[in-house]
């Protein structure tokens, strides 16, 4: 069972810093509050103020609802977000997470069958290559990171390989993934803006340029050539997709990985559990999504028009976030939320989003730590944590789950 820590003070005049340290450490107890107390709650996010929904069925009407948009200037008129940002975030924002339909249709319609499951299953082998090919090494070192010696390099290589990434640009990427790693928080987040970003954009275009002559069986060369009712993709276009392939393909997997990992050594018996029945991998994997899953907000939404709900009307043009982290621990929705159970049955939760936002990269980041597991659980029937539970430490990153490394004893 989570340990829900006792509700720090909070005064409910003021909004809820969801950047801060005190959120992040205490973020279950403050969504029970939220759920129970302000399901609407209007809390600072980011850089701006938002309205954050706690609520299982809000988030999911929400998320579904055609009066929120990801669009900004379609309700404004003016800028993608309410404050000024370097051109080289405005090239990410032409991402189809960024957009409605129907150019999110034009967009997702042009990648979506590189990530269905059918698509994937070629990869399996790949995939299946990869974690031997690592738990060789990590496992002559017998304590390792399991996140930087196992969970990164799976979905860092898998990506680089399906968008083309030749050796002699993968130094570069590398480097790009982990100053995206490196987080949105304080100072970090204006080095992101003001220098990696730019660093990646400039890489990217680099290699779109590169590709254009040097077309190869891969997805960026698809999407080079490719066509959508007539209309290729721009160079930003093609720049902002590779930028969210990268992303779809690898940040979340990497903490999910890590996150069950450490929820399964967390919880012996249901480890033991699924040891004595493998077969139980899809549910356990769905479970950790829904009790530890590493993603608990969603890109800003706005409002196109006014909208009322728990008797608070958000203004039309006002962001909207719903708190993907407190819909999955929502008692409406999930008997005993608390508990871990990796036979829950029904677990529809929202670990991946919902509605035309649904995560672009679930099948893949659900092959990867599948097998990532599997292989791991059955070539170390001893593995354990070297340090205390308590002692492994959460980055803080807003609206993210995600730990700063996690040592463990290999065997």
């Amino acid at each position: 069972m989570v340990a829900v820590k006792e509700l720090p003070q909070i005064d409910i005049k003021q909004p809820i810093n969801f950047n801060s340290k005190a959120f992040n450490e205490n973020k279950y107890a403050i969504y029970k509050w939220l759920r129970d107390e302000a399901p609407v709650y209007q809390g600072r996010v980011n850089i701006f103020n938002a309205y954050v929904l706690s609520r299982y069925e809000d988030c999911v009407n929400m998320l579904k609802d055609p009066r929120v948009v990801r669009n900004r200037t379609k309700v404004t008129g003016g800028g993608r977000m309410p404050f000024p940002m370097p051109k080289a975030a405005t090239v990410m924002m032409k991402s189809m997470i960024f957009e409605d339909e129907p150019e999110h249709r034009r967009l997702r319609n042009l990648v979506h069958k590189v990530f269905t499951p059918h698509s994937l299953r070629k990869l399996e082998a790949r995939v299946e290559a990869i974690t031997h090919e690592l738990l060789d090494k990590a496992e002559k070192e017998g304590t390792v990171d399991i996140m930087t010696a196992y969970a990164l390099p799976i979905p860092v290589t898998v990506i680089a390989e399906m968008v083309g990434i030749e050796d002699a640009y993968m130094q570069r990427f590398q480097t790009s993934i982990r100053s995206l790693m490196s987080g949105l928080g304080g100072w970090q987040m204006v080095r992101l803006m003001l220098w990696d970003i730019w660093r990646t954009i400039n890489f990217i275009r680099e290699l779109v340029n590169y590709k254009r002559d040097h077309l190869g069986d891969d997805i960026l060369s698809a999407l080079i050539v490719s066509e959508e009712e007539g209309d290729k993709l721009s160079e930003d276009e093609l720049v902002s997709m590779v930028f969210l392939l990268i992303g779809a393909g690898f940040e979340t997997t990497v903490h999910l990985i890590t996150n069950s990992v450490l929820t399964l050594l967390q919880h012996p018996d249901q480890l033991a559990k699924l040891r004595t029945h493998p077969e139980l991998m899809d549910s356990a994997v769905e479970e950790i999504l829904r009790y530890n899953g590493p993603v608990h907000g969603t890109k800003p939404n706005f409002a196109a028009k006014d909208i009322s709900l728990h008797g608070v009307t958000i203004a039309k043009g006002s962001i909207i976030m719903p708190l993907l982290g407190a819909a999955n621990h929502d008692p409406r929705a999930f008997e005993n939320p608390e508990i871990f159970d990796i036979e829950r049955n029904p677990n529809r939760h929202l670990g991946f989003g919902q509605g035309i936002h649904y995560c672009l990269g679930a099948p893949l980041a659900r092959l990867e730590t599948k097998i990532a597991l599997k292989n791991l659980l059955e070539r170390n029937p001893n593995l354990r944590l070297t340090v205390q539970a308590e002692d492994v430490k959460l980055q803080n990153q807003t609206l993210w789950h995600r730990y700063e490394s996690l040592p463990v004893t290999l065997g």
